[in-house]
């Protein structure tokens, strides 16, 4: 088949990782969900009828902090570290953390007060982003590891692939869990599918180190942030992806169009959050088939003007009638509104895994292989201090503004952004993803 031709699937050892990254990603959203869900039940009002927002927005501060923080120095150690061992230390620390979970959910209600229990999940949070700082630069360093750089560009495909499976089913599952079960079935599922993940990096033999010298940490940290800043094209696949996700952050306001304006309530919200990942997956699908060899830097600026525009048109949806019900899906009343919300955030996420896969071949095809933990550093530090700061930014200026042009607001400035660097940074317009063809960056 075409889709396995020459392709880095074939190697066996690829196989273990992408077993270990589809169950390690489905373990961190499962795990995010059930947390965020922990804290609504524990701060929850039965006189109010609602959790504490200001709990649930905690959530991601103390998670950010750690993890940009922690990104300033974990891609030293990434790099003068065995990556496998690496990597596993981090599976097995993630571990930990769900049984501290479980321990939390199945004895803390009862000993402890709301407070104690709001302190140590935050601390499991904060611990969690500790982890999460390491874990990323370490994967992205093994992949480099275990396969030829020919490979690599098919390779940065097949990761993204399995990274959005475990994005779109790490939430579902986590939901079903709990209806079934509660917390104590759910962490205990999310226990056995980090040990799948541990059972899959173990399968993958101690790599051999390939930088060796031992540096002082600053200077090592102001190589890898120098390599960056001096990279056109790295610098700015970046901050393309950064702006994006800061300024198209519709998704942190999907309650509010689920409820105030398409009025299509919980079922009909989770099909709009599901939507980004189902466009993803598709597109990730296609391709692997169709792989982007001419003018990827071009294909990558218009898949992230793309995903301005479907947040553009997200934003203005419900201006179609939105009580007019022309169906029924899963207990979720179908209209003209519902559905174009739904294609725009689906194309949106199709859009954006376009700029997702092209930025990950170019970190994997342009970054040397004695700085790849720093440069994934800081590759993790971008995307971290954006998804959460975008969230910020979305609720900031739809307080400032209301939801409707905040939301369309943020689709303008993410155009802005495309057609700076257009301008800016001409040599991304150039840039060849093929490692035979690699250029001076």
């Amino acid at each position: 088949m075409l889709l396995f031709r020459n392709k880095s699937i074939r190697i066996g050892l690829f196989k273990r990782f992408l077993l270990f990254r589809v169950a390690i990603t489905l373990a961190f959203n499962m795990q995010a969900t059930l947390v965020c869900y922990y804290v609504y039940k524990i701060t929850y009002d039965p006189i109010l009828h609602r959790g504490d927002p200001v709990s649930l927005g905690l959530m991601g501060l103390w998670e950010v902090l750690p993890a940009v923080g922690f990104s300033l120095i974990s891609g030293h150690f990434v790099d003068i570290m065995e990556k496998r061992g690496m990597v596993l230390k981090c599976v097995v620390a993630y571990l930990g953390l769900a049984v501290f979970y479980l321990l939390l959910s199945w004895t803390g209600g009862p000993i402890m007060g709301q407070n104690h229990l709001l302190t140590f999940t935050y601390i499991g949070i904060f611990l969690g982003g500790i982890i999460r700082a390491f874990i990323s630069p370490a994967a992205f360093a093994l992949i480099g590891s275990i396969l030829p750089k020919k490979l690599l560009p098919n390779a940065a495909t097949w990761s993204s692939t399995a990274w959005q499976i475990g994005f779109v089913l790490g939430p579902l599952l986590a939901g079903f869990l709990i209806a079934v079960g509660g917390f104590t079935l759910s962490f205990t599922v999310l226990i056995i599918t980090e040990c799948i993940a541990l059972a899959a990096i173990l399968s993958i033999p101690v790599q051999p180190l390939i930088k060796k010298a031992k540096e002082p940490i600053a200077k090592s940290l102001i190589e890898g942030l120098k390599f960056v800043y001096n990279s056109q094209i790295i610098l700015a696949s970046l901050s393309l992806d950064m702006f994006a996700v800061l300024f198209g952050g519709a998704v942190a306001l999907l309650p509010v169009y689920a409820n105030e304006l398409l009025n299509i309530g919980e079922i009909g919200f989770g099909w709009l959050r599901a939507a980004p990942g189902i466009g993803s997956i598709i597109m990730l699908i296609i391709l692997s088939y169709k792989p982007l060899k001419y003018k990827p830097g071009i294909k990558m600026l218009m898949g992230i003007a793309g995903f301005g525009v479907t947040t553009i048109i997200f934003g203005v949806c419900h201006l179609l009638s939105s009580t007019a019900i022309i169906g029924q899906l899963g207990g979720c009343n179908i209209s003209w509104a519902f559905i174009l919300a739904f294609f725009m955030l689906c194309l949106g996420g199709m859009c954006d895994a376009i700029s997702v896969v092209i930025r990950s071949i170019i970190l994997q095809t342009h970054t040397p292989t004695e700085m790849r933990g720093r440069i994934a550093a800081v590759n993790t530090m971008f995307i971290s201090s954006s998804n959460e700061l975008g969230a910020m930014e979305s609720g900031f200026t739809a307080k400032l503004m209301g939801t409707v042009p905040a939301v369309v607001f943020g689709g303008i400035m993410t155009l802005g952004v495309v057609i700076t660097t257009y301008f800016k940074a001409p040599k991304i317009r150039t840039i060849k993803l093929t490692p035979e063809e690699d250029q001076n960056t």
